[in-house]
């Protein structure tokens, strides 16, 4: 029997108070195994980005289970999650998220480093190699494209070698030939190392790719995915 590595029950979310109150997750259950691929679609405002966030512990749930490679993280503290987050989950966004005054290979190797890690340069250039940027180590985010700035984010979220990859509309900010390129390496990636992939994105093509789509609406999943890509493309 495959394994589920996400485990959703009754997930609940609300942000903002008094008039500003948004119930952006209602009752969300969610299973995902280990090795699939999974594209979260669905209109803006639906939940999508917000459901990633719970599943890398960057929001806290109001009420429901929320279990991570076999481990319950609703009601751990900070600290907790973010230790658990380093070793279980990488994280790819859309806007990269580099550190500017770092170079590419510090980008990646700061955070293994500040988590302890034996080798934190040397693993740090062997994953800039692997994403196709041997040649670019010692250059600063400014002097990258943007696909190679996303490659450089994408290393740093493989270098702990997580069991989970999660990646926030990572295509978002580039052109469609880029875009191409940057999709094939995650693919790519996640099958040659056996990861779970979480993705969430609005191109109808790209959640095609993925083993299954999570549809999203409201707050809630629906369970016609077709739908929602359309609403969303």
């Amino acid at each position: 029997m495959t394994e589920p590595v996400i485990a959703l029950k009754d997930v609940s979310l609300t942000l903002g108070t008094g008039a500003t109150t948004v119930h952006v997750l209602k009752g969300v259950s969610l299973t995902v195994n280990r090795g699939e691929t999974a594209g979260i679609v669905g209109p803006s405002g639906s939940g999508k980005s917000t459901l990633l966030m719970v599943l890398a512990g960057l929001e806290k749930v109001d009420a429901g289970e929320v279990s991570i490679a076999g481990q319950r993280i609703d009601g751990r503290s900070e600290d907790e999650i973010a230790a658990f987050r380093g070793r279980n989950i990488g994280i790819v966004f859309q806007s990269f998220h580099l550190i500017p005054n770092m170079t590419a290979l510090e980008n990646v190797a700061v955070p293994l480093e500040l988590a302890g890690h034996a080798d934190p340069f040397g693993t740090a250039a062997r994953e800039l190699a692997a994403v196709g940027l041997a040649e670019r180590v010692t250059h600063y985010p400014g002097e990258l494209s943007g696909g190679e700035q996303q490659r450089v984010a994408i290393a740093r979220a493989l270098a702990p070698q997580p069991p989970i990859l999660i990646a926030d509309e990572p295509t978002g900010n580039l052109d469609q030939a880029t875009g191409k390129q940057i999709s094939d390496l995650i693919f790519a990636k996640a099958a040659e190392r056996g990861m779970t992939l979480l993705l969430v994105t609005h191109d109808p093509s790209l959640a095609a790719r993925c083993d299954r789509q999570i549809a999203m609406r409201s707050g809630r999943i629906e369970a016609n995915p077709a739908a929602a890509i359309a609403v969303s493309a």
